[in-house]
């Protein structure tokens, strides 16, 4: 398997992490169909958003599957007035990664993340590799800590 930007990223700064591979179907490319293939917890899969500001300022959120952001709670813990989804077509250009392969490790472009306050009741959770069909587990604290990820309520309840 050829490493991932992801992957360099961990590499580069010494990271322990674990990756699992899994059969991609096209047609769902969602956290629900990632937990059935690798048979892992829905809970533990943190999907990776992208999203803008009102300023056009690229946001990252990382959240538990199953789940659905909370654009508002989101937007105040950022420190702005609102902030939207970014459209699919822009996801390359501003990632460098796809739809059901964007990792929130290795995104070239300056911006900042914020992850689910859940994932620090965990012991590991997985994120995406980088590519379709690859899943980092990795400590949530060791994430947090390497891209300085600002934790918070950011879900729907």
């Amino acid at each position: 398997m050829k490493k991932t930007n992801a992957m360099r990223e961990l590499d580069k700064n010494k990271i322990k992490y674990n990756f699992i591979e899994y059969e991609v179907d096209e047609n769902d490319l969602g956290a629900v169909a990632v937990a059935m293939k690798t048979g892992q917890d829905i809970t533990k899969i943190f999907k990776t958003l992208v999203l803008l500001n009102e300023k056009r300022e690229m946001l990252v959120a990382c959240i538990p599957g199953s789940d659905t952001i909370d654009l508002k709670k989101l937007a105040k813990l950022a420190g702005d007035k609102k902030v939207e989804m970014l459209e699919l077509k822009e996801l390359f250009n501003m990632t460098g990664y796809i739809r059901g392969g964007c990792s929130p490790i290795g995104i070239k472009k300056k911006h900042k993340t914020y992850i689910h306050e859940s994932a620090l009741v965990k012991d590991t959770i997985f994120v995406s590799g980088g590519a379709r069909g690859i899943q980092i587990e990795i400590d949530p604290n060791i994430l947090i800590k390497q891209l300085n990820i600002t934790v918070g309520d950011i879900i729907i309840k």
